[in-house]
């Protein structure tokens, strides 16, 4: 019967051969990448779109807080599910005037 430990050995190995596996086949792919590169006298500025350069991902902007309860503090931006604290109120009565 095979141990826990025997297991968890034998999971290591298996990661270090597959990431092995993965340089090779990287490095592979490079060198074939490379060679129809040479064969065709391309550059990466000669395969335009195709090589897409990732874009930066805005902030959101927080949305400024609508309605308050005076009482407890609570807040609400107004989207969204209205707060337990709305319930039977009328919201007018909560505006954060400003």
């Amino acid at each position: 019967m095979t141990t826990y430990q025997e297991y968890q050995a034998k999971i290591a190995e298996l990661q270090k051969q597959a990431e092995l596996a993965r340089r090779n086949e990287i490095t592979e792919a490079k060198e074939r990448i490379a060679t129809i590169m040479r064969e065709h006298n391309l550059t990466l500025a000669d395969l335009g779109p195709a090589v897409k350069s990732a874009k930066p991902v805005k902030a959101r902007a927080p949305v400024p807080m609508k309605y308050r309860d005076e009482a407890t503090g609570q807040t609400w931006t107004g989207r969204g599910r209205a707060p337990k604290w709305l319930d039977g109120r009328k919201k007018e009565d909560f505006l954060i005037k400003q």
